[in-house]
């Protein structure tokens, strides 16, 4: 049993060829005018959102190269990451509020499970 397209002829098939090449040759021609970014009179990216943010900022040079903070104090930061590191850390002030201990419950609670 053969199936029709095998017994079309050639000049059928031929046709079919050229409607095909055509049908092709026509929808690549739908470039760039229905790209909704570079159609006339559509939407355009216009950097709104960087303006925005330049007209908040006191320096737009900041965004490009940061500053560094003139009131901090680098060596009072080095000295408590040392004392962390060192257990050698200072207690809390007293800040007027009741002081929160833990009690035990008397509960014999070692957590071996044993």
């Amino acid at each position: 049993m053969t199936t029709a397209w095998f017994t079309a002829s050639p000049r059928r098939h031929m046709g079919r060829v050229a409607a095909a090449t055509t049908l092709l040759a026509g929808l690549a021609g739908c470039g760039p005018q229905y790209d909704p970014l570079t159609r006339e009179g559509l939407w355009r990216p216009n950097h709104a959102n960087r303006a925005n943010l330049v007209m908040q900022v006191a320096n737009p040079a900041d965004l490009v190269r940061g500053t560094g903070a003139t009131t901090s104090d680098g060596q009072l930061a080095a000295a408590a990451v040392d004392r962390l590191r060192n257990d050698k850390l200072k207690p809390l002030p007293a800040a007027g509020v009741a002081e929160i201990s833990t009690t035990n419950s008397g509960a014999n609670n070692t957590g071996g499970g044993q």
